[in-house]
């Protein structure tokens, strides 16, 4: 039995399942999997109407273990009536697949289980070959993959490398292979003064000039200069409130937010505690919260990023470079399993109005897919 991936991506991406929802497209891809022989598991975590439904399928017990992983919820459309086409009903223009979901990344887990279905027609699994699927990638990942690689651990099913089929490629399939991500840190920074009438300022306290110096401080500090696989450090300062909506009156506070995106030269308790150094030299006083998203991690460049460079330079006749930018994904679990890098389609429309997908890319995603397979013996079981 082989799957048509364009079929299958059409099929996926008709389950409006924006996140936590699923809508039944979990138990579809069991259906398809138990159909070529995996086992599969339906694994349901959360609380009443937090409950987010998840996939583990495996064929094979033998090593070595490729597991893929990756999410079939999606984020919520927009405006249905700014699309083209209804983002739940895929429609095929000028060879591109419209839908949410073509890039992120139902056209993905569809190329993999195309590429399996492939692979199985004429070979037998030397190893063993799972997919971690997740209904809870794009909202809070608290009942998503975390949750199932407790219970892969749990069950020995922990593979020897996994492979996430994220959008990586900026412009054109086979430009990046993602081998570790940056970290992510926001702070809730406030000063505090006293209210007051602008033409009796002798009265007030303006904690805005306070706020502006400190915030400037943080702006203009060079955190590093990055790492053999990581850019910079990067801070960025996301939005400003005082809550004021008279202008003749001085605030009482002021607030802001700032994200920073951190590599692998930082942990965030050390980023923390740079930050407060920064803000001390000031002499200002102030409050600040800090949000502890995720730490930096990295596979280093090795056998199995090899073999996913030598699989996408067979199909694509390019060299993928090997990065660590974007935002965070699940590999930052996985991580801390097994050896992880990302490979997938084209980012470009990912989260847009209109998310698309060529139907050559997919069919190439499918070959490059397949050759992973095919290259998976060299693997060193762990």
């Amino acid at each position: 039995m082989i799957y048509d991936v364009i079929e299958l991506t059409k099929k996926l991406i008709s389950f409006p399942s924006v996140t936590p929802k699923d809508e039944g497209a979990l138990v579809f891809l069991s259906e398809q999997l138990s159909a070529l022989g995996f086992k599969c598991h339906l694994l349901e975590f959360g609380e009443d109407s937090e409950k987010v439904l998840n996939l583990f399928a495996r064929l094979g017990t033998n090593a070595p273990h490729l597991c893929y992983a990756g999410h079939t919820d999606v984020v919520p459309t927009g405006p249905i009536e700014a699309w083209k086409f209804n983002p739940f009903d895929p429609q095929i223009e000028d060879g591109i697949l419209y839908g949410r979901g073509a890039s992120d990344m139902k056209g993905s887990v569809a190329a993999f289980i195309a590429a399996i279905s492939e692979y199985l027609e004429n070979n037998t699994s030397q190893g063993s070959i799972s997919l971690l699927i997740t209904g809870d990638e794009e909202g809070s990942a608290i009942n998503g993959s975390v949750k199932v690689l407790e219970w892969m651990k749990e069950n020995n099913h922990i593979p020897d490398v996994a492979l996430i089929g994220e959008p990586t490629n900026p412009d054109y399939l086979g430009q990046e292979i993602k081998i570790g991500r940056r970290g992510s840190l926001t702070g809730i920074l406030k000063v505090k003064g006293k209210q007051g009438h602008v033409a009796y300022q002798h009265l007030a306290d303006n904690p805005m000039p306070r706020l502006i110096n400190m915030l400037c401080a943080l702006n203009e500090f060079c955190f590093d200069e990055g790492s053999e696989f990581f850019p910079p450090t990067n801070l960025e300062i996301t939005t400003i409130d005082v809550g004021n909506t008279a202008d003749n009156v001085i605030p009482e506070s002021g607030k802001a937010h700032f994200n920073i995106r951190f590599n692998d030269l930082w942990s965030g308790k050390t980023l923390g505690r740079k930050i407060h150094d920064i803000l001390k030299n000031t002499g200002h006083s102030y409050e600040l919260d800090l949000i502890y998203g995720s730490e930096s991690f990295l596979s280093k460049p090795g056998t199995w990023s090899d073999i996913v460079k030598t699989a996408v330079k067979d199909i694509t006749n390019y060299t993928p470079e090997f990065t660590t930018n974007g935002g965070t994904s699940d590999a930052r679990f996985i991580s801390k399993y097994c050896p992880v890098v990302e490979f997938g389609g084209i980012n470009k429309t990912i989260h847009q109005i209109n998310e698309n997908a060529s139907i050559k890319d997919l069919e190439d995603l499918t070959k490059i897919f397949k050759r992973v397979i095919e290259l998976i013996p060299e693997i060193k079981p762990s």
